[in-house]
């Protein structure tokens, strides 16, 4: 296993290819972090995710060589990061796997993040579109990775018109009725099923970071499941 100051190098470097990267780092209080199959609590998670369409390309490609792969998204970070958390003496956990961790938290613990009115965390640079796919948890201290700063993007979006552009009302600043907008794509019909969910694309932050057509019709369809 590398130290700790060259831990997340590794890291980067491995995940790097796929087009997965390191998020963030949270450092807990003894006792405080998940616990591990080898005993004792995690010292810190390392947070892997994707920033826009990033990840895209190396899944897709994945994806057409294994067309009847239950769960793919999911399976297929499970096969990049299991044996790369081996190599490095780490334990990996995982959005989609018991024991259920705080993801969320952690996330806006190592970035600084907030959500959105959808639910999902904005991100200064990337808007809505990024994602988490894993955290590595060590039982060593880990270094520290300043998190972001500077004012939420939802503070000073004026029109915010992720408010005012779902078909179904389905986003409001008080919450995301997911049940509502599980209805709609049920319909089948065009829209939020076919280009993306109209309220995330309608967010003017991260434009640049929006999911290719094909990721967001992945998304979506995984969504109306």
């Amino acid at each position: 296993m590398s130290g700790p100051r060259d831990i997340l190098t590794v890291i980067r470097a491995a995940l790097a290819p796929h087009g997965l990267f390191l998020r963030g780092v949270v450092h807990f209080d003894e006792g405080d972090g998940p616990e591990l199959k080898k005993g004792g609590c995690a010292a810190g998670v390392v947070l892997l995710g994707n920033a826009g369409g990033s990840l895209w390309p190396a899944f897709s490609a994945w994806r057409a060589n294994n067309p009847d792969a239950a769960d793919p998204l999911d399976t297929w970070s499970k096969l990049l990061i299991r044996p790369l958390a081996e190599s490095i003496g780490a334990q990996a956990f995982f959005p989609s796997d018991p024991p259920w961790q705080p993801f969320q938290q952690w996330a806006m613990r190592a970035e600084g993040l907030r959500a959105s009115p959808l639910g999902i965390l904005i991100h200064p640079a990337y808007g809505l579109w990024h994602g988490y796919r894993a955290a590595l948890a060590f039982a060593e201290p880990l270094p520290q990775v300043p998190a972001i700063s500077g004012a939420h993007p939802c503070d000073t979006c004026l029109e915010k018109p992720c408010l005012t552009t779902c078909p179904v009302g389905a986003v409001s600043a008080a919450r995301f009725d997911i049940a509502a907008c599980r209805r709609h794509l049920a319909t089948g019909q065009a829209g939020c099923l076919a280009s993306g969910c109209l309220a995330r694309t309608a967010c003017p932050v991260g434009v640049d970071y929006r999911y290719p057509a094909a990721q967001l019709r992945f998304h979506m369809a995984a969504l109306g499941l």
